[in-house]
């Protein structure tokens, strides 16, 4: 990824993801919640059917449920600052393991990630949900 020069704000915003992600990559659901306002939208267009959590809680008991199967990295690739200095499109790449079977686990990412009052308030995820069950099923 290119160097990214944002301005104050944005870089703010940007921090709070990077932060977002160090807590995925450990395995940390409490240390993720933390940078999530207390009505957090979490969306997932693609899986089958569409997913919305709503609430710091159901988004709480999602990530706890999501790392006792998986544990992997997220690395940003490339990242797209919004007109709007309170939204981003990032792109990244998870790769990891499925924990059930120990598979290996890996998929591209765009996310939409929209910020408010110095916390993340929306994140939207397209990834390709079917690499979750070749891993499940490997």
């Amino acid at each position: 990824m290119a160097e990214l020069v944002l301005d104050a704000h944005r870089q703010r915003n940007f921090d709070l993801v990077q932060r977002v992600f160090s807590a995925v990559s450990a395995g940390d659901a409490d240390a993720q919640i933390t940078n999530y306002t207390e009505d957090i939208v979490f969306e997932f267009p693609f899986t089958d059917p569409p997913t919305v959590v709503q609430g710091k809680a159901a988004v709480h008991e999602r990530l706890i449920n999501a790392f006792k199967a998986f544990k992997f990295d997220l690395s940003v690739t490339d990242v797209h600052p919004g007109l709007d200095p309170d939204e981003f499109i990032i792109e990244f790449t998870g790769s990891g393991t499925y924990l059930p079977n120990n598979a290996p686990y890996i998929n591209r990412y765009i996310a939409v990630f929209r910020f408010r009052d110095g916390l993340i308030s929306h994140q939207r995820e397209y990834f390709d949900p079917t690499q979750a069950g070749k891993s499940a099923n490997a």
